[in-house]
């Protein structure tokens, strides 16, 4: 039997929660509304340099520019369909500035350490270059056809570091994979997932058993739409599983929960709203809504 989840309990815990982005990007997604209205609210946390910054990641409260957030803000242009918008070069230009010399962009740059963050947030003094975010950034600047003179040296670095790829965590590998769903070149990138994608299972990337405590990554995390390169990984029988046991996640304030470390309330929140976006867009994703 699907479990689908109370809708009406998620637009209320929306409105009584999360932050006013995430609030337009619900009412886009879900109730028909403004592209604008996003665009407008996403405009603040884009710095003069034209990184972004201001906490839109929430864990990391520096108010200036940072890798990561380029990659949230452009996934939301993303989801609206919006790389048309200025935003987009504006950032581009950012990474050019922070760029490594083989191409990619740190993870994080020491500039964080003056502000309030995650106990997890922590930045080398020279900071090296990281698939995470940068084979995501490049995944959607790929998918979007945008042309900018970060991109060609960023993608290549991804092919060098994927190509060499032997350890690795969930959160580089689900910044990797949208890099293989969108890159042109088609055949190396089936034969790079074909050859990355069985460490997975075999690094316990991925947790199975839909009651497992903890931070753990599940096949949807992976495979968040059926069309995404992982859904192949998945048996439908274990993606079911994982579909009910996601819808049945709500919490009974009508929001979902995150798995890591709680360590502000206000954080809290803006992860809650974020996460319970990210709920229903797979459940929606998958016929469950």
């Amino acid at each position: 039997m699907s479990t689908k989840p109370d809708f009406s309990a998620a637009t209320e815990f929306i409105w009584r929660n999360a932050r006013l982005i995430d609030r337009f990007r619900f009412v886009y997604l879900f109730q028909n509304g403004s592209r604008d209205a996003v665009l407008a609210a996403l405009r603040p946390y884009q710095n003069l340099d034209g990184g972004f910054g201001n906490a839109l990641e929430p864990d990391l409260r520096a108010p200036l520019s940072q890798p990561l957030p380029v990659w949230n803000a452009l996934d939301v242009l993303n989801e609206i369909d919006a790389f048309a918008d200025p935003m987009v070069r504006r950032a581009c230009d950012y990474l050019v500035t922070i760029t490594r010399p083989d191409g990619g962009v740190p993870f994080a740059l020491p500039s964080m350490r003056a502000y309030p963050r995650a106990p997890w947030w922590e930045a080398e003094e020279d900071p090296p270059s990281s698939l995470l975010p940068t084979a995501g950034i490049v995944a959607l600047l790929y998918k979007h056809g945008i042309d900018h003179p970060w991109l060609k040296p960023a993608a290549e670095f991804c092919w060098r570091k994927i190509d060499s790829l032997d350890t690795t965590n969930p959160y580089e590998m689900r910044s990797i994979l949208p890099f293989l769903e969108k890159v042109p070149d088609r055949i190396r990138a089936e034969r790079a997932f074909e050859r990355i994608a069985p460490k997975i299972f075999k690094q316990k990337l991925v947790e199975l058993d839909p009651a497992a405590p903890g931070e753990v990554h599940t096949p949807l995390n992976f495979a968040p739409r059926p069309d995404s390169l992982a859904r192949r990984l998945f048996t439908d029988e274990g993606i079911e599983v994982h579909l009910n046991a996601l819808a049945g996640a709500q919490g009974a304030d009508g929001g979902w929960f995150f798995n890591w470390l709680d360590w502000n309330p206000l954080t809290t929140l803006e992860w809650r709203g974020w996460v319970t976006i990210e709920a229903l867009k797979t459940l929606r994703a998958y016929s469950r809504l």
